[in-house]
C-alpha cells in the first residue's frame, strides 16, 4: 500500500568512538520494536483526508482547520520511523492537533513514510534487488512488537518525501486551502525530528521554524549509521543504502551537524528537546519504556547535546533548549514537549507580528474548522496504541 491510501563547545568523539549508548539501544531495540506511549481515545473529529497527486501515488495527508479559519499560520507535524499508513502518530497518540488548532494554527500531518526520514531516496528499498523474507517482519496485527512488514512502501516505488512536501504537497495547500506557502512551522518526533531541521536548513522560503523532539541530529558519529541501519531493518525491513550511501553528499547532506551553518544563515527559529533518559513515573510500569525508551532516549540526548554544543559555538541564539530531567523515547514525552512549544511556535509562524505585539489568546472549545467543499470528513475509526518511534 502506497503511503495515505551558551556553554564552550564539547569534543563528543570519545563517547561516541566508544559506542556504548548506540550499542545498548540497538540491542533493546530488535526484540522490543520501540516503546508505547499513551494512545489517544480517537481521532481528531475536525480532521479531514486532503489527498495529493505525487511521484509516490496518490498520498493522503490529515488537516484540521485553526479555529479562527485563518489560512497564515500553517504547522506541519512529522512521524517517526514507524508511520503508519493510515494515520499519521500524532493524531493517533496524542492531543497535540487539537491544541494547535485551539493557538489558531493550521495543522497539516502527511501520512506515511514508514522508516523513510521524509528524504527522497536513491532509489526503492531492496537488498541486491530483492527483500527480506515478510515472515521475519511480521504485521502490526500479528502481536509482535516487531513493526509491521509492509511491501510496497518504499520499496516497489522510490520515496520522495522532501519533493512531496516542499513542492507536490505545499502547492496543493495553497491553491486547493489558500494556505500560505511561506513562514509556516514544521517539528517531528525521532528520525521526523533530523527532518524537520532539513526541511528549514533547505527550504526556508517555506519554513522559519523548526522543532526536533529527541531527534537524530549527528547522524554521522561514530557508530549512528550502524545503529540506524538497523532501526530501518527493524521498522519494516528497509535498507538505508537505498536511502544515501555511506559517506555521499547525500548524506552528509540529510545530517543536522553538517547542516546547522544553514539555520544560522537563515536565522530559523529553532526549539530543541530531548529527554533525559530517566523514565518518570507512569513510565515504570511499561516494560518497553524501561528497556528499550531509556537507551533510544539516550541516543537521542547525546545527539542533541552534541548539536547544542555546535550552535552554541556559532553564537546562535534564535533557539530553546527544552532538556527535562524525566523523559524517554515515548508518546508521552513528546506530547508534554510539543505542548510546551506550542506558545513559542505560535509567535513565531505567520505573517511577522508588529514589535511588542502578541499572537491571539488560544480559541475555546474544540479546535478546527469544518473542512471545505469536496475534502474528505473525518470517520475514522478509534486506532489502536500501535508502536512507536
Amino acid at each position: 500500500m502506497r503511503p495515505g491510501n551558551g556553554r564552550a563547545k564539547q569534543d563528543m568523539r570519545g563517547g561516541w568512538a566508544k559506542r556504548g549508548l548506540v550499542g545498548a539501544a540497538v540491542a533493546a531495540m530488535l526484540p522490543f520494536g520501540v516503546v508505547a506511549g499513551p494512545a489517544a481515545a480517537d481521532t481528531n473529529p475536525n480532521a479531514f483526508d486532503f489527498y495529493v497527486d505525487s511521484s509516490m501515488g496518490s498520498v493522503k495527508t490529515r488537516i484540521v482547520r485553526a479555529a479562527d479559519g485563518n489560512t497564515d499560520r500553517v504547522v506541519y507535524l512529522l512521524d517517526g520511523e514507524r508511520a503508519q499508513n493510515d494515520y499519521n502518530g500524532w493524531e493517533i497518540h496524542t492531543a497535540i492537533p487539537a491544541a494547535l488548532a485551539k493557538f489558531n494554527i493550521n495543522v497539516v500531518m502527511p501520512v506515511g513514510g514508514e522508516s523513510s526520514f521524509y528524504q527522497d531516496w536513491d532509489g526503492p528499498s531492496s537488498f541486491g534487488g530483492s527483500n527480506p523474507d515478510a515472515n521475519l517482519f511480521p504485521s502490526r496485527d500479528s502481536g509482535s512488537a516487531i513493526a509491521g512488514w509492509d511491501e510496497t512502501s518504499g520499496k516497489s516505488y522510490t520515496y520522495q518525501w522532501e519533493t512531496f512536501l516542499t513542492q507536490n504537497l505545499r502547492d496543493a495547500l495553497r491553491d486547493r486551502l489558500g494556505f500560505s506557502d511561506s513562514r509556516n512551522g514544521i517539528f517531528g518526533l525521532s528520525s521526523g525530528g533530523s527532518a524537520a531541521l532539513l526541511f528549514a536548513a533547505y527550504h526556508p522560503d517555506q519554513f522559519n521554524y523548526a522543532g526536533s523532539l529527541s531527534g537524530y541530529l549527528y547522524m554521522s558519529a561514530p557508530g549512528m549509521r550502524d545503529a540506524l541501519r538497523l532501526a530501518l531493518l527493524a521498522a519494516g525491513g528497509y535498507n538505508i543504502d537505498s536511502m544515501a550511501a555511506a559517506g555521499s553528499p547525500k548524506w552528509q547532506r540529510m545530517d543536522p551537524y553538517g547542516f546547522v551553518g544553514n539555520l544560522v544563515a537563515n536565522n530559523t527559529r529553532l526549539y530543541i528537546s530531548a529527554g533525559s533518559a530517566v523514565p518518570a513515573q507512569q513510565d515504570l510500569s511499561s516494560t518497553d519504556a524501561v528497556i528499550q525508551g531509556m537507551p533510544l532516549e539516550g541516543i537521542a540526548l547525546a545527539n542533541t547535546k552534541a548539536f547544542q554544543s555546535k550552535l552554541q559555538g556559532l553564537n546562535y541564539d534564535n533557539v530553546t533548549y527544552d532538556l527535562p530531567t524525566i523523559g524517554v523515547h515515548n508518546w508521552g514525552n513528546w506530547e508534554q514537549a510539543a505542548n510546551r512549544m506550542l506558545p513559542d511556535i505560535a509567535q513565531h509562524i505567520g505573517k511577522p507580528l508588529p514589535p511588542g505585539a502578541q499572537p491571539a489568546p488560544p480559541a475555546d472549545g474544540p479546535g478546527g474548522a469544518q473542512p471545505p467543499n469536496g475534502e474528505q470528513p473525518a470517520g475514522a475509526p478509534a486506532p489502536g496504541p500501535g508502536p512507536q518511534n
